[in-house]
């Protein structure tokens, strides 16, 4: 399906069979299913300039973990708990699943860098894949 919106991006080999475990263990929720279902085919998904359309496993984690408990980023942000990012702009922005009580939903929200919003972006995980490739998205 990816391929046929746009041939240029790349795909990361297969994500180990423990890594989606290990990133629900790390970030103590459960993967919205779309993503958890593109992250067993594949570890990752970069566009025709390197952009993380979707980041592997590893750097899920690494940067949640980083942007829940960074000194600075307390400073100078809205706690970033009940966001999941997965993916990045190029310019600094950040997209990610908003986490609500009942865990992770499935619409795909931007957080702009530059001044902390947190906007909704697309109803679904497809339809997010499906903006950013055909260069509809509003970012």
């Amino acid at each position: 399906m990816l391929r046929a919106l746009h041939p240029e991006i790349r795909f990361n080999d297969a994500a180990p069979a423990e890594g989606l475990d290990e990133l629900e263990r790390a970030l103590s929720l459960a993967v919205p299913s779309d993503l958890a279902a593109l992250l067993r085919e594949t570890d990752g998904v970069t566009d025709q300039y390197g952009a993380g359309l979707v980041w592997s496993i590893a750097r899920i984690i690494d940067d949640n973990r980083s942007f829940r408990s960074s000194p600075d980023f307390a400073q100078l942000y809205m706690p970033f708990d009940d966001l999941l990012f997965f993916a990045d702009a190029g310019n600094g922005d950040q997209f990610a699943f908003p986490i609500t009580a009942s865990g992770a939903r499935d619409d795909v929200f931007v957080w702009d860098h530059e001044d902390d919003s947190r906007r909704w972006y697309a109803g679904y995980f497809e339809q997010y894949l499906r903006w950013w490739l055909s260069g509809e998205h509003p970012v």
